[in-house]
């Protein structure tokens, strides 16, 4: 049964309604890429600010990230809502940031008002964190020191369906160019040394390796350069691979193997080989029982039903997986779409992020993520055993 107090805190969301779908509405149009989302970020800040938030912005060496904060007594529990920002390219927000993003800081600030008057002690942060999609932003901030004394981070995501516990896989990023000798391909083929032909190998090695993969494991490649012209030997070829494992030590294992398939495909066709890791790798997702359980009380308050379909499952990579190694943490999933599956990552499921079920599953996480919170504040204790789950 829902409290006084509980109901209190859903009747402030709903006087937020307006203004949340306006936002919404406002940023899919900015749809601004990674590290570029300037009007996205104002919108969000400003927001905030006009709710007597304290915010600072360009945190983290990234000007689009912002720092938004309101205490209560000694500031303890301190509670992190993530604001995420960007969208693909050609795609706009059909990773559906828009409205997580729009969840968060609601959230944030009808939590803000409510405990002006009802919370002892607490601090409520609304990080806007930018480039998830590049895997950069959170990681930069985890390791700028953004989350140090922060005791629960979260945030919403869309999706077909409603899941608490969903995870996210462990990513490398891996550039390997292969380097011959050019030669004319008709006259001197003999002269030559072909890197689209390590290329090539390479990729006859990894289907060779999937075999011998564990299911929990993901390689997947793209040639990026493999040549000039036809009738020209190349001296130059490039592939770009992601590698994705359920933990962090699957992947690093896969990382191994598919490094020796590139070192093999080299040796065998006489190329030089050039490995280049990408600057950040995504760790997999650390779930948060504590903080999971709460939130299922949430959705059940509302009288919400939790999707029966398998969490390990479908699952892709974020850096919030990095924000999980250092602080309890959890990203739920709400649904957008009335029923119809819309797979992520598609215009169709940018669409649904505004339609009327999209607008219904922002508002489920608005209130959901604030009941979850609300948890936090109102019993002391939860923290502490978010912390021991967290260190077991």
């Amino acid at each position: 049964m829902m409290d006084r107090n509980r109901k209190q805190l859903l009747s402030i969301i709903g006087t937020l309604r307006s203004e949340a779908n306006r936002m919404l509405r406002a940023i899919t149009g900015f749809a601004e890429l990674p590290l570029q989302e300037t009007r996205t970020s104002r919108t969000l800040s400003t927001f905030l600010e006009d709710r007597g938030f304290r915010v600072e912005r360009g945190i983290a060496g990234m000007d689009t990230a912002f720092r938004a904060e309101v205490s209560f007594g000694r500031g303890k529990p301190a509670v992190a809502l993530l604001c995420e920002m960007d969208a693909l390219p050609g795609l706009g927000h059909a990773c559906g940031h828009n409205l997580g993003g729009v969840a968060s800081a609601c959230a944030a600030a009808a939590l803000a008002r409510f405990g002006v008057s009802r919370f002892r002690a607490g601090k409520i942060i609304a990080l806007g964190t930018p480039a998830e999609e590049t895997g950069y932003g959170k990681v930069r901030m985890v390791e700028e020191g953004i989350f140090k004394g922060v005791d629960a981070a979260m945030m919403v995501h869309a999706s077909s369906r409603r899941h608490v516990a969903k995870g996210c896989l462990a990513l490398q990023k891996i550039r390997f160019t292969f380097l011959g000798k050019a030669s004319h391909a008709a006259a001197y083929p003999e002269h030559g040394i072909n890197a689209l032909d390590g290329v090539l190998l390479f990729f006859q090695g990894i289907a060779a390796l999937r075999q011998h993969l564990p299911d929990s494991v993901r390689v997947h490649g793209i040639i990026t350069e493999g040549g000039k012209a036809p009738n020209i030997i190349p001296d130059r070829a490039q592939a770009y691979f992601y590698v994705r494992g359920e933990t962090d030590a699957g992947m690093q294992d896969a990382v191994r193997k598919v490094k020796r398939c590139a070192r093999g495909a080299a040796k065998a066709t006489g190329c030089r080989l050039r490995m280049e890791e990408g600057p950040y790798t995504l760790s997999a997702m650390k779930i948060n029982p504590v903080l999971t359980d709460s939130y299922r009380r949430a959705i059940s308050l509302l009288g919400l039903e939790e999707s029966c379909a398998p969490t390990d499952k479908n699952l892709g990579s974020s850096d919030i997986g990095n924000v999980s190694q250092v602080v309890p943490s959890f990203q739920p999933h709400v649904p957008i779409s009335d029923g119809e599956r819309v797979e992520i990552h598609t215009r169709s499921f940018e669409e649904a992020t505004t339609s009327p079920a999209g607008v219904e599953g922002m508002m489920e996480g608005i209130r959901a993520l604030a009941l979850t919170a609300y948890d936090l504040f109102s019993d002391p204790g939860l923290a502490r055993q978010a912390w021991s789950a967290f260190r077991k």
